[in-house]
């Protein structure tokens, strides 16, 4: 495991990544954005509620959706999909959160 960097400057690719996708996507959804001195390669966006959000979000980081996972969470109320990808030599995670329908059409 790497030890947590201590210096803003050792955050440098996932911030820099954060910029390009601004540049780039502006008009996308707005996601929770993460960036960690314990992951410090790695910037971490997550969306919550809106699936289709995620969407386009996978689609504008190019991970392919077969390599979405997809697992539940929270008694199996809650859906979670993830994907990783890398982009400007960074690596980011992309991750989903939204209620899980068949579990609310099941009780429906």
């Amino acid at each position: 495991m790497t030890a947590a960097v201590t210096r803003l400057a050792e955050l440098a690719r996932p911030l820099a990544l954060v910029r390009l996708l601004l540049a780039d996507h502006p008009n996308l959804p707005a996601p929770h954005v993460e960036v960690s001195p314990h992951s410090p390669d790695r910037l971490t966006l997550s969306v919550h509620g809106d699936l289709r959000a995620f969407e386009a979000w996978r689609e504008a980081l190019g991970i392919e959706p077969a390599a979405v996972r997809r697992n539940l969470q929270s008694g199996d109320t809650t859906m979670v999909l993830s994907g990783f990808g890398e982009i400007a030599d960074a690596k980011v995670e992309l991750v989903g959160y939204s209620p899980n329908l068949a579990l609310l059409a099941a009780v429906a």
